[in-house]
């Protein structure tokens, strides 16, 4: 009996969670996945463990081992890179990475996992020795040795997101000198709004990071290797640079081929379709519809590429699907040296940039009963919310605490994926002890407060 022949690119999170659901739901595929790097899914987001030795070696930092699924009669080619969709013929050209040889392969069904790519700023000097980026196996090896060297004293991180943030702590607690540069004016200012910005800034601040905000990068100068990162606020001495100034689709080889939007981004319908018949595409070179926002928007996180491509590979052999693809809340959190924070859905920047009218409330108390001393366990809890100012329908939201309160975003994220208001969580029946929590729970509180209800 004829196998039906599915192919994946790219073996990051959606190509991993794709094989996953094929091999649990189907009989009879012949499945190939295609990986154009050297080591097969390397998890890019878990770099700074290994970078702080919270890992037993960088081999480790992966979503699966080829075997699982060569075991299984899967094809996993790396140092294979797909190159070319011929739709006609339903086959897809790929180049071996290491000979340069180029084959065709046969397709029934195609997956597109491609991911995004890291940008290097387009600046004099980022061909220097010692200038990096934040992906990838090969350069979590390249920093972490320089985080190792003793001669290394200034590292410059260039981009204050989640990644630059992460290396910028690595850096000060392997000994750096630590300036971290961002063009925004705040540091996480895309994720979170700047009542709970200005607690973190003063934090990075505290531990030593020199902050270098609303700055242009000119240049990165140096004879060969790179010795100092030259902005309009001035000179900085740098034996490292480590670039985390954002992603782009990883997507050219597409051009011309599969529709693209005007920022590189892989169209897709509700079906997450392309515009050719049995290809799909999944994960950070797409937009992924926002719930709250209720359009398409760029989400790249793991958690969008996996329910994606769980939603494809459950629909992928029915002629229409029954049901279009539910959408995305969008959540994420980080550890900043001694805070935790986790948010989900919009904040009034990402609001803006999709044109949606919000209103926001801002929440501070304690994490357990006011009679609880601070010293005994009981921190500052910051919450904040976001919701539609008219129908006070939950938009998104923040929680921030020195005490690890992340789980808190997940009821944020399930308020949000369901619409409930502002007076559904005022209400909601949450559990009380005095050893976890307060008598009305820290979101019943943030809610009541932005309702402007008495404080309890």
């Amino acid at each position: 009996m004829t196998k039906t022949k599915v192919v994946v690119v790219g073996a990051s999170h959606g190509g991993h969670q794709a094989i996953l659901e094929l091999l649990n739901r189907y009989d009879n595929l012949d499945i190939t996945m295609f990986e154009a790097g050297d080591f097969v899914s390397f998890m890019s987001c878990g770099m700074e463990l290994y970078l702080e030795n919270s890992v037993t070696n960088v081999s480790d930092v992966r979503n699966f081992e080829p075997k699982l699924f060569t075991d299984q009669g899967v094809h996993v080619l790396n140092n294979h890179e797909v190159t070319k969709i011929n739709a006609d013929k339903k086959t897809v050209t790929v180049q071996d990475v290491k000979s340069g040889d180029k084959s065709d392969y046969d397709y029934d069904k195609l997956i597109l996992s491609s991911g995004v790519v890291p940008n290097n700023l387009p600046v004099p000097g980022n061909n220097l020795e010692n200038v990096y980026l934040m992906r990838g196996l090969d350069w979590a090896t390249k920093i972490k040795a320089k985080l190792e060297d003793s001669a290394v004293k200034n590292i410059t991180v260039i981009g204050a997101g989640y990644i630059g943030i992460e290396a910028a702590e690595a850096s000060v607690k392997a000994g750096k000198n630590v300036t971290l540069i961002d063009m925004i004016d705040r540091p996480l200012g895309t994720y979170l709004d700047a009542d709970m910005t200005d607690i973190l800034q003063k934090h990075l601040e505290d531990k030593g990071v020199k902050l270098v905000l609303g700055a242009k990068i000119d240049a990165y100068e140096g004879n060969g290797t790179v010795s100092a990162v030259k902005t309009d606020k001035g000179f900085f001495d740098s034996d490292v640079v480590i670039q985390a100034a954002g992603v782009k689709p990883n997507t050219k080889w597409l051009d011309g081929i599969v529709e693209l939007d005007s920022r590189g981004f892989i169209n897709t319908d509700e079906y997450l379709r392309t515009n050719f018949p049995d290809v799909y595409a999944v994960g950070d070179a797409t937009l992924a519809y926002s719930i709250p926002a209720q359009q398409k928007m760029p989400i790249a996180l793991a958690t969008v590429a996996r329910r994606e491509a769980r939603y494809v590979t459950k629909h992928l052999f029915e002629k229409k699907p029954a049901v279009p693809f539910n959408g995305l809340v969008g959540s994420s959190a980080l550890s900043v040296f001694d805070y935790h924070f986790a948010s989900s859905g919009l904040n009034s920047t990402t609001a803006a940039k999709a044109n949606v009218k919000v209103a926001t409330s801002f929440y501070q108390d304690t994490l357990r009963p006011s009679y609880v001393p601070q010293d005994k366990n009981n921190p500052a809890v910051y919450v904040s919310l976001v919701f539609d100012p008219q129908t006070h329908i939950i938009l998104g939201g923040a929680v921030l605490s020195t005490y690890d309160i992340s789980a808190q975003g997940n009821v944020l994220a399930l308020a949000i994926q369901n619409q409930m208001k502002l007076e559904d969580l005022a209400e909601a029946d949450f559990f009380f002890q005095p050893g976890f929590d307060r008598q009305w729970s820290l979101l019943n509180l943030a809610a009541q407060h932005a309702l402007g209800d008495a404080k309890f």
